[in-house]
C-alpha cells in the first residue's frame, strides 16, 4: 500500500483486514440502505485496491471508472475513496455493473458482474426479488410491512453475498484505459442576470454579459436515474 490517508485510516484498516462487513456498514451510511449491489460495489472496490496495492489521498492518483449509476457505484466510492467531488470517479454511461480501478498511468483492474452469477440471484433469493419486482421495478403500492420486509431481506442478502469469492461474482481482467487530464481549475464569473457565480466553462456569453445556464435558458446535461440526459 502507498502512504495512508489520515482521513481514511479506518477504511484503509478495514481494507487491509478484509473487513467487508464493516465497509458495507459505511457504504450504507452513504447509500441509505443495504442491498446486494451495494455489497458488490464494496467487493469490487476492495479487490481492486488490494490487487493494485494503492491507497487514495483524494488527489486523483487513484481513479475508478464506473459504468452504471446504480447502487453498485456507492459501494465502489466507499471502498476506493473515488468520488465525483474529488474528480477521481468517472462515469461512463454503458449501463453495465462494472468498474475499472487503476492508477493515473492508465493501467488497472476491471471487474464486471458475471451475468450467470447475477441471473442466479433471483432463484437464490426468490422472496426478495419478488418484492423488488413489485415495489420497485413496477412501482406497485405496497404496505409498510412489505417495504420493511424487502429492506430486511436485501440487508441480509448483502451480508451473505459478501462471502462470495470475487472470482465467482465477477469477470476480472487487467485493463489499459485512457483518462481525461487532471481536473482543471476554472475561474468563476458572476451571472449578469441573477448575480450567482458560475464556472467560466459553463457560462453563456450573451449581449450584456455572461449568464449562467438557467438564466440563459441554455441546454444542459443531467445525471439522473436514467443515466446522462440532455435537456434543452
Amino acid at each position: 500500500m502507498t502512504a495512508r490517508n489520515p482521513f481514511r485510516c479506518e477504511i484503509e484498516e478495514m481494507i487491509e483486514a478484509r473487513d467487508l462487513h464493516g465497509l458495507l456498514r459505511r457504504a450504507g451510511e452513504l447509500h441509505g440502505h443495504h442491498c446486494n449491489y451495494l455489497a458488490y460495489g464494496v467487493m469490487a472496490g476492495v479487490y481492486g485496491i488490494r490487487r493494485l496495492g494503492v491507497a487514495n489521498t483524494g488527489m486523483e492518483e487513484v481513479v475508478a471508472i464506473v459504468e452504471t449509476n446504480n447502487c453498485f457505484a456507492d459501494g465502489v466510492q466507499i471502498a476506493t475513496g473515488c468520488s465525483f467531488g474529488n474528480n477521481s470517479l468517472i462515469f461512463r454511461d454503458y449501463g453495465k455493473t462494472a468498474v475499472t480501478i487503476g492508477r493515473r498511468n492508465g493501467r488497472g483492474i476491471r471487474l464486471v458482474l458475471d451475468p450467470d452469477f447475477e441471473e442466479s440471484r433471483a432463484e437464490r433469493y426468490p422472496e426478495a426479488h419478488a418484492l423488488f419486482d413489485r415495489l420497485v421495478a413496477r412501482r406497485e403500492q405496497g404496505t409498510t410491512g412489505e417495504l420493511a420486509r424487502m429492506l430486511e431481506l436485501f440487508a441480509a442478502m448483502s451480508c451473505e453475498e459478501l462471502e462470495t469469492p470475487p472470482e465467482t461474482a465477477f469477470r476480472i481482467t487487467e485493463e489499459s484505459f485512457e483518462l481525461p487530464d487532471f481536473a482543471p481549475i476554472f475561474e468563476s464569473v458572476r451571472c449578469a442576470c441573477c448575480g450567482e457565480k458560475v464556472m467560466r466553462s459553463r457560462a453563456v456569453d450573451l449581449p450584456g454579459g455572461s449568464r449562467c445556464i438557467p438564466c440563459a435558458r441554455a441546454g444542459f446535461h443531467e445525471l439522473n436515474g436514467g443515466g446522462i440526459e440532455r435537456h434543452g
